[in-house]
């Protein structure tokens, strides 16, 4: 195909379909993107000879259909939308993706354009720009519009609700003093917006004109903006006896929600619209999908032998038709019988997506899916041996849409030419190309005798035939291999979700090891989380997963109102062979004037996208609603893909310690004496109060306080933790063997922490190493005896003390341990082991004695904020904390 957008491909000879009656004759090719046209935007026009086009790309063409060749080409600054005719000014209306619409004068001499001599006349080497400024109503919000003799109708979407303008079209002398500003609106609701359902984001709305037939105007205007009219009975039943009493055309709105709504015309029209309270806007149907074609069918004849009449006659139709993008379909018409008159509606569903459609003058309406195109037959004079059970004038119970063996095509219009005495249908297909297709009835092809010129003719029609059902043919494997993909891609899926799934309480399958490690880069030594993802499954993680990695940070557990930030790491999988292990590495440095919040969590889980294999969200969405239920662990939140968690670890200080004597520390810590506990800390607040006071007139203070004070008066901060030795013996009899308990509790306490490996050559019971910001920290573990607790004696314990010459630090390290004992403590719990009688009335006093502490440190903080007797408050909620972080409780 030509890379140039009016690039015509060579013209084929017509060519008859296998369908008897059916000619179908391709007039042209024009480029279209990559993966070939989309449905919803190309339209196809046709007047007397000429064809008006839009492939959906920013391209209009006029194309001669008797001369085959090229008329004019439009270029417009983004996607053309819509694209509508009015006949009686010679314009041509079109709507421009967020710019506005167009008016185009269809003077072809005025507007030139060259064409070279090249094969045919068939290319040309410039076309028509149409700048912004050249836009007659320009709105950025337009969907879609419609025509009607003097007046134009729009419908925008501004901030979910849509709102239908109505404009004065202008002269074709006075289109440059064109006010701007619409001369009324009405707004219209929705179920959904499109804002809020990305399924319903790619689809525009249908907006089209019924009149009545004692309406005045033109009626082949109305024809050629989609438009019909309906007979008398029909529109008064579907929009009111006012609307028929008051001569006003109809607007008919489908919305991609599946609403089918009107508008009266004069309602717009009036100068009074804006003070009405009542809406005008009336709801006729809901298709509950996307509506896509609006339409109008004639189903009765005045006695079976007489002729069809025409579409847009002086009769008018006597049915509406609405289809849906699904398949979806509904007709209304007027129930026959000679009583009241009332509605009869009937809902039918046919194959879909439907593509496109469009009507006949008769009973017949035509659509497109993206194997075929179908025709359905409404006509209510079927002889009684054809009829199932339905009464006569009623419409059928059931359709039986007829193939025309015609794939792929994206636009349809029907045009008539009399001369020829038949009427056939105007299609672009998804590869851009433009054909026409006759409707001739299959009892006008009478048989005549073969020459030698009819026999080449034939030939040549046999011969494109051919090259249709080739191209057809390739359509559907090329939809069959898709197919075939997405299932086998869909298997794979559901049998790793499935050995993931089946085994949460168990050995998973494919599992996942997170550690923490210091690495060196460049010259900064830096904290990383590595993740080992390992497929010990029989399946093969082939692309379209993916591994994600998900950072929260949590470290404000004990703040209220505080929410949890995270950083989420997505690694694509492109193939992970059973038995194979893959690793990725996160560095987590701290950014800059800030520090590392300890503790965090690492989340990690296996994602697959369902809407790559599928091609819809909605499609998607479904498929999950069939094999997932709400409350699946598989679903994704975006309910667009299968999320599988496999693992989810807390990274806290125990993991990132930088222990002396580790296997990676070359730099020895001050020794455990050096950070010991003062006599007085009252004392040692009040020596590094005055210090601090005789350096804050030196120039950078900040940076002279921690070396000036030295390790002397840096009191560490202690806290300790007593814990039952039976309790620990009996939870790590398997880590304790041929080592004493105080060493089995630092291991224990230690074995996620990569560098604690040298420490267990030695039977040690203490380690000291630096934070992550390095602060110093020291762990002790001994044995005790706690008496008064109960009355069978002392009870053996293990206290845990924890120091640290940060605050900060000392908290987070206290805060790892006691999150390891509550895990151990409810493992026990479980397993219904039993635990000593304990003083309950001692145990009670503590517990007072320590809300009464809380309440005294509170009112001392309350005391040091309003600024009343500091040196004392200081004093006294030292000693507090310090009573605080020393319980004599035991852990049992």
């Amino acid at each position: 195909m030509s890379a140039s957008p009016v690039g015509l491909l060579s013209r084929l000879a017509p060519g008859v379909m296998a369908q008897v009656g059916h000619r179908v004759d391709y007039l042209a090719g024009f480029c279209c993107p990559v993966g070939g046209l989309a449905a919803g935007k190309p339209r196809v026009l046709c007047h007397e000879s000429q064809i008006y086009l839009s492939n959906g790309t920013e391209y209009v063409y006029v194309y001669d259909q008797e001369g085959r060749l090229m008329k004019a080409v439009y270029r417009f600054p983004d996607q053309v939308w819509h694209v509508e005719l009015l006949p009686v000014h010679q314009q041509l209306y079109i709507l421009c993706a967020g710019v506005g619409i167009y008016c185009v004068s269809l003077d072809y001499q005025s507007r030139l354009v060259k064409q070279t001599d090249g094969e045919e006349n068939d290319c040309f080497s410039t076309v028509l720009p149409m700048g912004s400024n050249a836009c007659t109503f320009p709105d950025a919000t337009l969907c879609t519009f419609t025509l009607l003799n003097d007046v134009l109708v729009t419908l925008s979407q501004v901030q979910g609700k849509w709102c239908m303008n109505l404009h004065k079209l202008p002269s074709p002398e006075d289109q440059e003093n064109l006010p701007r500003q619409p001369l009324s609106h009405v707004d219209i609701t929705t179920c959904t917006s499109n804002d809020g359902d990305v399924s319903l984001a790619h689809f525009l709305p249908v907006l089209c004109c019924a009149s009545s037939p004692g309406t005045s105007g033109s009626k082949e205007g109305l024809r050629h903006s989609g438009g019909f009219i309906l007979e008398e009975p029909l529109f008064s039943l579907l929009f009111g006896v006012d609307a028929a009493m008051l001569d006003s055309p109809m607007i008919l709105c489908g919305f991609p929600d599946g609403q089918l709504c009107s508008v009266p015309l004069k309602s717009l029209s009036s100068p009074d619209n804006r003070c009405r309270e009542d809406s005008p806007v009336k709801i006729l149907h809901h298709l509950e999908e996307p509506v896509v074609f609006i339409g109008a069918l004639r189903t009765e004849r005045k006695s079976p032998d007489a002729e069809e009449p025409p579409a847009f006659g002086d009769l008018g139709c006597d049915c509406v038709v609405a289809l849906g993008h699904y398949g979806k379909m509904v007709a209304i018409k007027v129930a026959p019988g000679e009583e009241a008159k009332v509605p009869e509606l009937r809902e039918y569903c046919l194959q879909g997506p439907v593509l496109c459609a469009a009507c006949s003058g008769g009973s017949r309406m035509y659509y497109s899916t993206h194997s075929d195109i179908y025709a359905v037959d409404l006509d209510s004079n079927i002889p009684d041996t054809e009829k199932m059970e339905d009464s006569p004038g009623t419409l059928p119970s059931a359709l039986s849409p007829a193939s025309l063996s015609i794939c792929s095509v994206v636009a349809l219009s029907l045009s008539s030419r009399e001369s020829e005495g038949e009427s056939e249908l105007l299609a672009l297909s998804a590869k851009g190309r433009l054909m026409t297709c006759g409707l001739c009835s299959p009892d006008d092809t009478q048989p005549v005798k073969m020459n030698p010129d009819k026999a080449g003719q034939r030939i040549k029609e046999l011969l494109s035939g051919i090259g249709h059902v080739s191209e057809r043919v390739s359509s559907l494997k090329k939809v069959v291999d898709q197919k075939n993909r997405a299932l086998t891609s869909l298997n794979q899926v559901m049998n790793v979700s499935a050995a993931l799934l089946s085994s949460q309480n168990g050995q998973k399958p494919i599992t996942c090891t997170i550690t923490a490690n210091w690495s060196r880069l460049l010259v900064q030594e830096t904290l990383t989380i590595s993740c080992i993802l390992e497929n010990s499954s029989e399946c093969t993680l082939e692309r379209g997963w993916t591994f994600c990695v998900q950072l929260f940070a949590n470290s404000c557990d004990f703040e209220e109102g505080c929410s949890d930030s995270a950083t989420s790491y997505t690694f694509p999988i492109d193939q992970l062979l059973p038995g194979n292990k893959t690793e990725v590495t996160l560095p987590l440095g701290p950014a800059e004037g800030s520090k590392l919040e300890l503790p965090f969590t690492v989340s990690c889980s296996l994602y697959y996208g369902l809407r790559e294999i599928l091609g819809t969200v909605s499609e998607s969405t479904e498929l999950l609603d069939d094999l997932l239920s709400d409350d699946s662990p598989g679903l994704s939140p975006d309910r667009e893909g299968i999320c599988l968690p496999l693992r989810e670890v807390t990274i806290d200080i125990l993991h990132c310690l930088r222990l002396v004597g580790g296997s990676r520390d070359s730099e020895a810590a001050p020794p455990a004496a050096a950070i010991s506990l003062p006599t007085d800390p009252v004392d040692t607040f009040l020596k590094l109060s005055r210090v601090q006071s005789d350096l804050e007139s030196m120039e950078g203070s900040e940076e002279l306080v921690p070396s000036a004070l030295g390790e002397d008066y840096l009191a560490p901060s202690v806290a300790s933790i007593k814990v039952s030795s039976e309790l620990l013996r009996t939870a790590l009899k398997d880590t304790s063997e041929g080592a004493s308990l105080s060493c089995a509790v630092l291991r224990w306490l230690l074995a996620e922490n990569a560098e604690a490996a040298a420490l267990w050559s030695e039977d040690a019971t203490a380690a000291q190493g630096r934070a992550p910001d390095g602060g110093e920290v020291q762990l002790n573990i001994r044995e005790v005896a706690v008496s008064d607790l109960s009355p069978a004696g002392p009870i053996q314990a293990v206290e845990i003390i924890i120091q640290s010459s940060l605050l900060a630090n000392m908290c987070q390290l206290h805060h790892a341990v006691v999150r390891r004992i509550q895990a151990l403590v409810l493992e026990q719990a479980a397993q219904d082991s039993s635990s000593p009688d304990v003083r309950m009335q001692h145990l009670h006093q503590i517990q007072a004695n320590h809300e009464t502490l809380l309440k005294e440190a509170q009112s001392l903080r309350d005391r040091l904020c309003l600024g009343n007797d500091s040196d004392a408050a200081v004093e006294k909620l030292l000693h507090v904390y310090r009573q605080l972080r020393n319980p004599s409780l035991v852990i049992l």
